[in-house]
């Protein structure tokens, strides 16, 4: 049976869903669902319930990490004739989830692609937290295993930017006590349940917020968000012998001078001077 023209041109449409409360849906999110031919969803369970509060009857098709690349292409097919609406459970889709693979598939075959913002837990997260938001970098879920989680750590440890991290409630206390083994006892927050009836912002420094939550998981969507962290201390100037000495006995005074001010962030004229009157006493010794 052939569903009658649904007013909006074909293609893809974007749908930024809530993350709490259904009336932080976008009345043109909400007008996209009530007129596209079909809606991709992660679990037609889920999002029944936003089809019908925004008044929609348009049927739903699974799409999620698991859909079969097949699926994806006759999504892709049916765009080109039909308006195509996608959906995640909660929130703004492709923000950790595949739906990424599906709108790389429609450009590459010319579809017309189109997105309708709204809310992602993650900028929501950042709001709430009052740390730095100038510059920030959205890690989505740390690895399972410790190795792998403390790998993924190191490798941003010394960006200078706030991180973001999306966590469950078992792993919580575990994730925080390695974010402070691999980032530094650094100010965080924990946020949960954003815009819905328990909505909680718990402020700290990691290994607080991990003892905060040892015994006690918390429920619910989590956000987690750490500050960058701070300014080193600068050099003293035993750092600076220490190190101009270690270069030296590699690298000609010049070469070392240029090292050790990258290193350490110093002046090399002053570290070139400084390492010639190292270079003499050792020759006088």
């Amino acid at each position: 049976m052939e569903t009658e023209p649904s007013g909006l041109e074909p293609g893809l449409y974007i749908v930024a869903g809530p993350i709490g409360n259904l009336g932080d849906l976008t009345p043109r999110g909400a007008e996209v669902l009530r007129l596209a031919d079909v809606v991709a969803v992660e679990d037609t369970r889920v999002s029944a319930r936003l089809l019908r509060h925004a008044g929609s009857d348009r049927p739903m098709v699974p799409y999620h990490d698991h859909s079969a690349e097949n699926v994806r292409q006759r999504l892709v097919e049916r765009m080109g004739h039909e308006s195509v609406a996608l959906l995640s459970d909660a929130g703004t889709p492709l923000i950790s989830d595949p739906g990424y693979k599906l709108v790389r598939d429609a450009r590459a075959a010319g579809r017309r692609i189109t997105t309708l913002p709204g809310p992602s837990a993650a900028i929501a997260a950042l709001t709430l937290s009052g740390l730095p938001t100038d510059r920030f970098l959205f890690m989505g879920f740390l690895p399972s295993k410790a190795k792998a989680r403390g790998d993924a750590l190191d490798e941003v440890a010394a960006l200078r930017a706030t991180l973001v991290f999306y966590e469950s409630g078992p792993r919580l206390s575990d994730s925080l006590a390695s974010m402070a083994a691999h980032l530094g006892d650094r100010d965080a927050a924990v946020s949960r349940e954003i815009s819905k009836t328990f909505e909680e912002t718990a402020t700290g420094t990691l290994t607080e917020l991990s003892a905060r939550y040892a015994d006690a998981p918390p429920k619910g969507e989590i956000v987690v968000t750490v500050g960058p962290p701070g300014e080193a201390p600068p050099a003293s100037a035993e750092d600076a012998d220490a190190a101009l000495l270690e270069a030296l006995t590699r690298l000609p005074v010049s070469k070392a001078a240029g090292e050790v001010a990258k290193k350490l962030g110093l002046d090399r004229r002053t570290l070139y001077d400084r390492a010639t009157e190292l270079k003499a006493a050792e020759a006088e010794e």
